[in-house]
């Protein structure tokens, strides 16, 4: 009986860190895809082949590949670095972001088509998506929390809560969703998170530990 107890409370210490990270990942990048340059590519996308589905798939496609590759180098870096000097650079990382959030994008450049839906989306997402702010996002994430699945789904399911509407109801969602205030939204979150990591974190951290 203990040893099942036992066997419970440490698999619910190892699942918390995880579904922490995977909701914490979705939350962000949902809030700072909105108004993106990716998801004004998403749209153009969307009403130059009128394919949907094929839109989404590519995009699913080059987001699992493109944050995967942030959030082990993210983890890694984590891992290697180490240190409270580390931390403040993840902070102070986090803090960019917020005042990167506040900056409307210029748009999507024109999308020229070749090969196939699936095959064109995704080429063209990964490349627009290479350091864009939910790619740093994503790598931040990862050496914040350590957790590369986690976060690379996290922040893929972020990307498809905020590009789905967009290719389904294409311009119409930049008209509904006030960008300003979601830019505003999204400043505050990645400052939350700096702020968490920086002294007030590192001060927590040092209360539980004493």
């Amino acid at each position: 009986m203990v040893r099942a107890a036992s066997a419970v409370k440490q698999k619910v210490g190892t699942l918390l860190p995880f579904l922490e990270a995977l909701g914490l990942s979705t939350l962000v990048v949902t809030v700072a895809e909105i108004g993106d340059k990716t998801q004004l590519l998403a749209i153009v996308l969307a009403a130059r082949f009128r394919a949907p589905w094929l839109v989404l798939a590519g995009i699913l496609a080059a987001t699992l590949v493109n944050h995967a590759l942030a959030a082990v180098v993210g983890a890694a870096a984590a891992e290697l670095l180490g240190g409270a000097w580390f931390r403040w650079a993840v902070g102070l990382g986090f803090l960019l972001m917020a005042g990167w959030a506040l900056v409307p994008d210029q748009g999507a450049t024109e999308v020229k088509s070749r090969g196939s839906v699936f095959w064109t989306s995704t080429f063209a997402f990964f490349l627009v998506e290479m350091g864009d702010k939910t790619q740093v996002a994503t790598a931040l994430l990862a050496a914040k929390h350590q957790q590369v699945i986690s976060v690379t789904l996290g922040t893929t399911l972020g990307m498809m809560l905020a590009n789905a509407p967009a290719v389904w109801l294409g311009e119409r969602i930049t008209r509904l969703v006030p960008l300003r205030w979601v830019r505003v939204g999204a400043a505050a979150l990645f400052a939350a998170l700096g702020l968490l990591v920086l002294p007030f974190g590192l001060a927590l951290e040092g209360a539980s530990a004493s």
